[in-house]
C-alpha cells in the first residue's frame, strides 16, 4: 500500500511538528551548544539510555573532560570510572579511543565533513 502525500500536506505536517517542538522541548545541557564535542558525547551517552539518566552523567563527564583533548589525555580507567553507572561500557572505551584518534590525526578537532 502506497501512502500519497501532497506537498501542502507535507508542509503542514512540518509546521505542526516544529510548533509542537517549540512548545514542548526540554531544556537539555547539550541542546543549546554548537560544540561538536558536547553533541557527540551526548549522542553516545543517549544510545540505549534515557535522557533523564544521561543529564547528570553528561554534566559530570563534561566537567571532568571539557574538551576532546582532555578526554584523550585521560587514562582508560579514569574514563570508565566517569562513565560508571551508565552501562554499555564499550561506548566509553570507543569514545575514548576516538578522542585519541581525533587528537592524533585531526588536530584535536572533530571533523565536520564525511570525507574528513
Amino acid at each position: 500500500m502506497e501512502l500519497k502525500t501532497n506537498e501542502a500536506e507535507l508542509q503542514e505536517f512540518r509546521r505542526q511538528l516544529l510548533d509542537w517542538y517549540t512548545t514542548e522541548q526540554r531544556q537539555l545541557p547539550w541542546r543549546d551548544s554548537r560544540d561538536p564535542y558536547l553533541i557527540w558525547v551526548s549522542e553516545v551517552m543517549l544510545q540505549q539510555t534515557q535522557v533523564k539518566t544521561v543529564i547528570g552523567y553528561f554534566n559530570a563527564f563534561i566537567s571532568a573532560y571539557p574538551t576532546v583533548a582532555d578526554l584523550a589525555a585521560a587514562s582508560n580507567d579514569a574514563v570508565l570510572k566517569a562513565w560508571e553507572g551508565l552501562g554499555y561500557y564499550a561506548r566509553a572505551r570507543n569514545l575514548h579511543k576516538a578522542a585519541n584518534y581525533i587528537v592524533a590525526h585531526c588536530d584535536s578537532r572533530i571533523p565536520d565533513t564525511y570525507e574528513a
